[in-house]
């Protein structure tokens, strides 16, 4: 196979990868604070799809196996470097724009999201580019077509351009300090015994084939060791708690994560005056119900490339705009 453009987002768990064409789209989970398995399966993907070009972004900088987030860029460009040749990779900056030699190293940390606000600016104009993937949610404003939001993860935070909760890997405990059950109100515990993929997994949200990260406790990824974990979050045993009160869990997770995202959505597009909400991700349907209850009008980039592009936005993006910029338009 040969794909001539291709992209590929580094997260720190999740790496994505997509042609320009659309024809590849792949994600591999490899966590880089252990051990990880990036320079291996990298070489691989160059093996295998022989690209003439690659586009590179990155947010794994920000993985706590590293000292500082320059230790993590220079760790994933060489490792990029090495297995595809330094020739044939361009990187994107936190300005959606391709990185010169001259360029400081720390413009290309936390910058996945900046493709895709160049290339859903050329597609739809001024609106919020929503993304929910396994871990963050990012809300960019886009104006004239270019991003209005903060350059790096910690002024975007401050901005509620960055939302740290994602479809799958974020701990149920972050997002409730109590839950809503019929013995009364109880709080939970602040372990590490559930995240929100088993929430989704209970509801139907995902399937197994989605419920990509590693399990909280190390087991598998059916639906009922998913409610044996979600039980957990009240300290119980599926003899405690039937499937009925883990249902409402679920739902109290879901609740939770839609009125977080609608409150900084609303934040976000009253600082810079939009009303229309561009959504993908994983967790499309997450964005979809804050959009519908703040009123705005919602375009669903899995309805309009296809729910696997939505899946590895940023990597499409990045494959995309590489290509117009090798073809000059």
């Amino acid at each position: 196979m040969n794909s001539k453009f291709i992209g590929i987002d580094i997260g720190g768990a999740n790496t994505k990868l997509a042609s320009s064409d659309g024809t590849v789209v792949e994600l591999h989970y490899l966590p880089l604070w252990k051990n990880t398995r990036l320079p291996e399966v990298l070489k691989e993907i160059s093996q295998r799809l022989k690209p003439e070009k690659v586009a590179v972004v990155m947010t794994g900088e920000l993985a706590d196996c590293f000292e500082d987030k320059e230790q993590g860029i220079r760790f994933i460009k060489e490792t990029v470097d090495s297995a595809f040749g330094p020739e044939k990779v361009s990187y994107i900056n936190s300005q959606g724009r391709f990185q010169a030699e001259t360029d400081p190293l720390r413009e290309l940390a936390a910058a996945n999201w900046a493709a895709s606000a160049r290339l859903i600016g050329k597609e739809f104009g001024d609106c919020l580019f929503v993304d929910v993937g396994s871990t963050t949610s990012d809300i960019i404003p886009i104006i004239s077509g270019e991003h209005r939001a903060g350059f790096t993860d910690f002024e975007r935070l401050l901005r509620s351009e960055l939302v740290y909760a994602g479809t799958l890997r974020t701990n149920l405990a972050a997002l409730l300090e109590k839950v809503n059950l019929e013995k009364g109100i109880c709080r939970t515990s602040s372990e590490l015994f559930a995240t929100t993929a088993d929430a989704y997994l209970i509801l139907g949200k995902i399937d197994e084939g989605m419920y990509t990260c590693e399990t909280a406790d190390g087991a598998g990824r059916s639906r009922i060791e998913s409610m044996r974990r979600v039980a957990r979050l009240v300290c119980a045993d599926l003899s405690e708690i039937g499937e009925q009160e883990i249902c409402k869990i679920a739902e109290q997770v879901k609740e939770r994560q839609v009125s977080t995202l609608a409150e900084a959505i609303s934040e976000v597009a009253k600082r810079n005056g939009l009303n229309k909400v561009v959504a993908a991700g994983l967790g499309e349907f997450l964005i979809i119900e804050a959009a519908e209850r703040l009123g705005f009008e919602c375009v669903s980039v899995a309805g309009h490339w296809g729910e696997e592009i939505s899946k590895v936005f940023p990597a499409y993006a990045a494959a995309c705009l590489l290509e117009a910029e090798t073809s000059g338009n």
